[in-house]
């Protein structure tokens, strides 16, 4: 909270800032959105009604690595793809175990928490916003298809470059 840089940032005339992830994953991780108070505890940066989101990034950002998966603009569409399609499962798996009586849930194992199916849930049910980051014009509307089938809206695009080619896609989809 004292670090220089936030008070050049107050003296520029900011004063509320959506602090996203890196774009190196497509599923990335989530946003805080701060008011910047100089000598604050940074504790008290967080406002905390603001709209919840995450980070996904397609493209040149996620792909670059030849040494991970995915590295290429198919697996980055398959890894978003999947990660929607566990999210599915698990809230699925999640509400199967609520509905046991307990003679039923004493002979198997509750279904661990996972922080990351929970958020995708989050965006499935409308209560996360996605923040992508993208450049090509096939690439946001293959993010958008993915958005009509799991039946979301996409928050933000940042970036997009090629953005003005598929305005019209990105104004129907409500992006």
């Amino acid at each position: 909270p004292d670090d220089i840089d936030w008070y050049r940032q107050l003296a520029g005339g900011l004063t509320v800032a959506n602090q996203l992830h890196g774009s190196a994953n497509p599923i990335g991780g989530r946003n805080s959105v701060v008011k910047l108070r100089w000598g604050a505890n940074a504790k008290d940066f967080l406002i905390k009604d603001a709209a919840k989101g995450i980070k996904f990034a397609l493209g040149e950002n996620v792909k670059r690595s030849q040494s991970r998966y995915p590295n290429t603009r198919m697996g980055v569409e398959a890894v978003i793809r999947d990660g929607f399609e566990a999210a599915k499962h698990y809230k699925k798996m999640q509400s199967r175990w609520k509905k046991l009586d307990t003679q039923a849930k004493m002979k198997e194992m509750e279904p661990r928490i996972d922080f990351e199916l929970e958020i995708l849930n989050e965006v499935l049910e409308g209560k996360r916003l996605i923040h992508c980051h993208s450049y090509r014009q096939d690439e946001i509307l293959m993010l958008i298809r993915i958005a009509d089938d799991y039946g979301f809206t996409i928050g933000t695009l940042q970036h997009v470059l090629e953005g003005y080619k598929v305005a019209p896609e990105i104004a129907e989809h409500g992006a």
